[in-house]
């Protein structure tokens, strides 16, 4: 397993609160680098059982001679699916360790990072036919302004938007630093690092629909889970964060609470074990910076 393809963030907090029985049967909705997986592994019998979801190729290589692992190679969106395919109807925890990992950042050519010059690619599944290419030379006006300000928050979007549009004429944007110089008129001299992160993840999220493909799968957990079993789920952004602490809060993703027809109580799914995310401390930060934005939501299902 290769040892540098991601550093598993909070890793002990996410195998303490999944409470990990023995013989149980576990999800690790994106195994990346296995990090999770393996720890996870360490703790089950020869009858227990993960399955663990990775829709990168690159995952492939991680994967342990391991018969308790079956590593499903395609989003978790479809997590009911291929569940049922194994006769599996529910589960005793789910992880879920969400956005890019170490991996996808540092290879260069995969177009995720501001680091490098490489194509616009950005494709967690390199056979989705939506890459950042098709992004950033198709889009209109609107749907680029739409794009940075939900998925970016980026302040100035539709100028942002515009350059880009405005720019078309002059033949496409075939890569990153060519994307970066089209857009230099509106990035911050002093804080361009950050401003293009954002505008990198605000790509990055349309181009792999992280947010439609969380809200599928966030919302099948409830009836995956076992009753008293947890759902485990860290997240880098504000975005992911939300949708997390809504399905929580209201056993959905939108956020809105059901009342009983007949006491008029609000009706709970799950019972949060922490009132507030847990986040790495200030040692797993130095170690690994890219943990620093990490929060990690734990609750049991009702």
């Amino acid at each position: 397993m290769t040892k540098t393809y991601h550093i598993p963030v909070l890793l002990q907090s996410c195998i303490q609160y999944l409470d990990i029985k023995a013989d149980g049967v576990y999800v690790d909705l994106t195994f990346g680098g296995g990090g999770h997986a393996k720890e996870i592994l360490k703790h089950l019998s020869k009858n227990g059982k993960l399955f663990a979801f990775d829709q990168d190729e690159d995952a492939k290589a991680n994967i342990p001679d391991d018969n308790r692992l079956i590593f499903i190679p395609h989003n978790f969106r479809y997590i009911s699916n291929y569940l049922k395919l194994y006769g599996i109807n529910q589960v005793d925890g789910i992880l879920g360790d969400l956005g890019v990992s170490s991996h996808q950042f540092d290879k260069g050519e995969r177009g995720f990072s501001i680091r490098f010059d490489a194509d616009l690619d950005m494709r967690m599944n390199q056979k989705s036919a939506l890459t950042a290419h098709k992004v950033l030379n198709t889009y209109d006006v609107i749907q680029l302004t739409n794009m940075f300000r939900e998925y970016g928050e980026v302040d100035n979007a539709f100028k942002l938007a515009n350059i880009i549009v405005e720019n078309r004429p002059n033949g496409l944007i075939e890569t990153t630093t060519e994307f970066n110089e089209v857009i230099i008129r509106c990035t911050p001299k002093f804080e361009a690092n950050k401003y293009l992160a954002k505008v990198y993840q605000a790509i990055r999220i349309e181009v792999n629909q992280e947010m439609e493909a969380l809200k599928e799968c966030l919302t099948q957990c409830y009836s995956l889970l076992k009753p008293n079993a947890p759902l485990v789920v860290m997240s880098y952004h504000s975005l992911e964060d939300r949708l997390v602490k809504n399905l929580i809060r209201s056993g959905n993703v939108e956020g809105i609470e059901e009342k009983d027809i007949v006491f008029g109580i609000v009706k709970k799914y799950f019972k949060p074990i922490t009132n507030k995310p847990i986040v790495p401390g200030t040692a797993e930060i130095l170690e690994n910076s890219r943990a620093r934005s990490a929060k990690l939501r734990v609750a049991i299902k009702l």
